[in-house]
């Protein structure tokens, strides 16, 4: 089997769940990286009173761990997806899951704004990345075990 493949011969499915990894991965990579580089909010401009009551002194934590594991860790998906792995489908589900446990600490931690509409937009890509991660297990089977129509991801 090819490592790269023709972007068409994927199903829509895998498709679409590849995009979506791509512009949340590297929109979480970007914006870790400008809260690690400018931690009390040099370069994103946060008040660092929204972090009052939370265990961290400043952004540098949070935007490791949106570098990490929401930025590459969704590209990383995105890879499995792109490659058809059997494992892309559950992944993906998990990658919504990830920026919806994500937004919600966030609410709770700094409260929710939609201005600008930020947090809207990625609530909304959370629960769209779920959906199809979840069409896509109902689609093509789990990894776990035999359901759905085939073992396959695409």
């Amino acid at each position: 089997m090819s490592v790269v493949r023709p972007f068409r011969s994927l199903s829509l499915l895998a498709r679409t769940s590849f995009v979506l990894e791509v512009l949340l991965g590297i929109g979480a990579v970007a914006g870790g990286i400008a809260l690690m580089i400018g931690p009390r909010g040099q370069i994103i401009p946060l008040d660092l009173a929204l972090l009052a009551g939370s265990p961290f002194s400043d952004y540098f934590v949070p935007g490791l761990i949106l570098f990490g594991i929401v930025g590459l860790g969704t590209l990383w998906v995105a890879l499995l997806a792109w490659r058809a792995s059997a494992w892309a489908p559950v992944l993906t589900v998990a990658v919504g899951g990830a920026l919806l446990i994500w937004l919600l600490v966030e609410f709770a931690v700094i409260g929710y704004t939609s201005d600008p509409p930020v947090q809207p937009v990625y609530l909304a890509l959370g629960l769209l990345i779920t959906v199809i991660g979840a069409a896509w297990v109902i689609r093509t089977g789990s990894p776990f075990g035999t359901q759905g129509r085939s073992s396959r991801a695409h």
